[in-house]
């Protein structure tokens, strides 16, 4: 364990004088490791916090970049930093609020390949993800390293918070024992989310994993917090581990969670091909699978109909004709794709615009916004 500086007690002076963490404990902090899946919404006030407390040396894997539409809540990142690695930012970010600390950090994706290296050695995790195979993918790999995470989940105006694999208590796999159809599952992409959300997330993320590392207070091991800000309440609903097999390889989550873009049944096709295709006298369908509001925003050209993507089976579509969905970045059109095939249309048939508009900016007209 790491001895404090006098610029430490300098800095950490408030956390000294608490007698469950003390100078001791906060040497114990300066000794830990923490590994950050994402810096995003729940990352940005997690690491931040974390950083402050004086956690001596952060992880952070992210393989995502700053879009205008992450600061309404990612508040790592700041305009100027629109188009750049999360990761990146993020280090240069935490580095100023504490230039003490060690910070490594991967512009990647977490995969089966890459989990138990990049994860070994640290201290606990925290899930700062946003979809489901990857949180299977942290839960499993932290159960094969024998490392606590810190699960937190917003959606809208809720949030949820709970810890994972501590002490021999249960994990991801206990709570959720399978994933949910695909075509269930909201985002935040979907259905928004309050811009502080996050912040409230996020924080009690820090707190739990405090707490842990420094082994004070009684954890949320076996309890899942759930937190309403429209009614400004918090519960917690209890659980347990269950009989089941233990967790001894990685797997394909994509394809565990019927989420494997190799495995669905439709055809992914590009801005450009599927353009090319059309000019050659191809007539598909072209359904936009998003919101009123984005549709406002921007509609890309011969559009037949706007479906947002939840109703998609309410809709009466023709199964004679080929169809190309399409949403802000491929994402829900896959969602609306997959419903269909699985719901007696052919698959030869059914088409997701591969990257949506995103890629429609890139690839065909750059004057389409990318919001």
């Amino acid at each position: 364990m790491e001895d404090l500086t006098p610029a430490d007690k300098a800095r950490y002076a408030r956390h000294l004088t608490l007698p469950q963490i003390g100078e001791a404990g906060q040497a114990q902090l300066k000794s830990s490791r923490v590994f950050s899946v994402g810096a995003g919404g729940l990352g940005s006030p997690a690491l931040l916090y974390l950083a402050a407390a004086g956690v001596g040396h952060l992880t952070i894997i992210d393989d995502d970049n700053i879009e205008r539409s992450n600061l309404q809540r990612q508040i790592l990142h700041a305009d100027q930093d629109v188009g750049e690695s999360k990761a990146e930012s993020a280090m240069i970010r935490l580095k100023q609020l504490n230039p003490s600390i060690t910070i490594e950090v991967h512009s990647a994706r977490l995969t089966s390949e890459n989990a138990l290296n990049l994860m070994r050695g640290h201290d606990i995790v925290i899930d700062g993800t946003d979809n489901i195979p990857t949180r299977y993918l942290v839960g499993d790999a932290c159960e094969m390293l024998g490392i606590p995470w810190v699960y937190g989940s917003i959606y809208q105006f809720e949030g949820q918070v709970s810890v994972f694999n501590l002490k021999g208590g249960p994990n991801y796999r206990d709570l959720f024992p399978t994933p949910p159809p695909p075509e269930t599952v909201p985002s935040c992409e979907d259905g928004g989310v309050l811009g502080v959300l996050p912040g409230v997330i996020g924080s009690i993320q820090a707190t739990e994993a405090i707490k842990v590392l420094l082994d004070i207070g009684e954890s949320l091991r076996g309890r899942l917090l759930v937190y309403d800000a429209l009614d400004m309440s918090m519960r917690t609903l209890n659980f347990s581990a269950t009989e089941r097999e233990s967790i001894t390889e990685l797997i394909d989550y994509e394809g565990f969670c019927g989420m494997n873009a190799d495995a669905m049944p439709f055809g992914e096709i590009g801005p450009s091909e599927y353009l090319a295709r059309r000019k050659e006298g191809w007539n598909p369908l072209f359904i936009d699978t998003r919101n009123d509001l984005e549709a406002s925003i921007v509609t890309l050209p011969d559009t037949d109909a706007l479906i947002p993507h939840m109703d998609i089976l309410l809709a009466d579509l023709p199964k004679e004709r080929d169809i190309v969905f399409y949403c802000r970045t491929g994402e829900r059109s896959a969602v609306a794709a997959y419903a269909l095939a699985k719901n007696g249309f052919d698959h030869s048939k059914l088409f997701n615009l591969a990257g949506g508009v995103h890629a429609w900016h890139v690839e065909i007209d750059a004057s389409v916004p990318k919001y």
